[in-house]
């Protein structure tokens, strides 16, 4: 089977908030992927060095982006840009404030349960939603569909088949961050919904939560899944 899902499932979704054209596609290149260099971004992009440099000057300026120099084998150090907290910040954070407080309300009069209760409930009413609708899907389809579910929901997510059983989910983003450090169980229930409704072993690589650019997750189909798509 081939390398990925379309190549990749887009992380396209919600862009950072105020920003257009190569801007937007500079700080939205960032935010997949931090340590970028601009000769990098030009070629991802698509667009000249000389355009790359201008708006990476601009959104510096602009406490947008920040960059450090680095050594990568021999020759010059060059500039590795990444995204400042101001910048990160651009990017959808999903009602983060409004939710807080909704859940210290609960808290305070029905205990932290309930509150871990009501956090489970919304991946467990996605999971009876993506349930319903990948129902028969291929193991590669169904991961292409909650990549699709997961960035409508902010979290930028991209997935990648690797081989016949194994691929990667990707998610750039967290949506409600400040919410997942004071509701750790929350990306608890996240991985388990994931590993339900992909019918899949799920496995977290990397966490926004420790510090790391982006939550990926590595997918592992076992026989049964892949016994659905034989059947179909």
């Amino acid at each position: 089977m081939g390398a990925s899902l379309s190549e990749t499932t887009s992380a396209n979704g919600p862009g950072p908030a105020g920003q257009r054209g190569v801007r937007a596609d500079v700080l939205l290149e960032l935010k997949r992927g931090p340590q970028v260099s601009a000769r990098e971004l030009a070629a991802k992009l698509g667009v000249s060095l000389n355009a790359v440099r201008h708006h990476l000057k601009e959104l510096e300026a602009e406490k947008l982006v920040q960059h450090e120099r680095q050594h990568r084998g021999v020759g010059a150090p060059l500039f590795a840009y990444r995204l400042s907290p101001a910048g990160d910040a651009l990017f959808p954070r999903g009602y983060e404030a409004t939710l807080l407080q909704c859940l210290d309300h609960l808290v305070r009069h029905e205990g932290r349960d309930a509150a871990v209760r009501l956090l489970e409930s919304h991946f467990a009413e996605l999971n009876q939603k993506l349930s319903l609708e990948t129902a028969g899907m291929p193991a590669e389809q169904r991961l292409e569909v909650v990549a699709r579910a997961m960035t409508a929901e902010g979290y930028m997510a991209e997935a990648a088949l690797l081989d016949d059983s194994y691929a990667t989910l990707t998610e750039h983003n967290c949506a409600i961050q400040a919410v997942a450090e004071r509701f750790p169980e929350l990306c608890a229930a996240e991985a388990t919904f994931l590993q339900q409704v992909l019918g899949a072993t799920v496995e977290r690589r990397s966490h926004i939560l420790a510090g790391c650019g982006a939550c990926e997750y590595h997918v592992r189909f076992d026989s049964t899944s892949r016994a659905v798509e034989e059947s179909v």
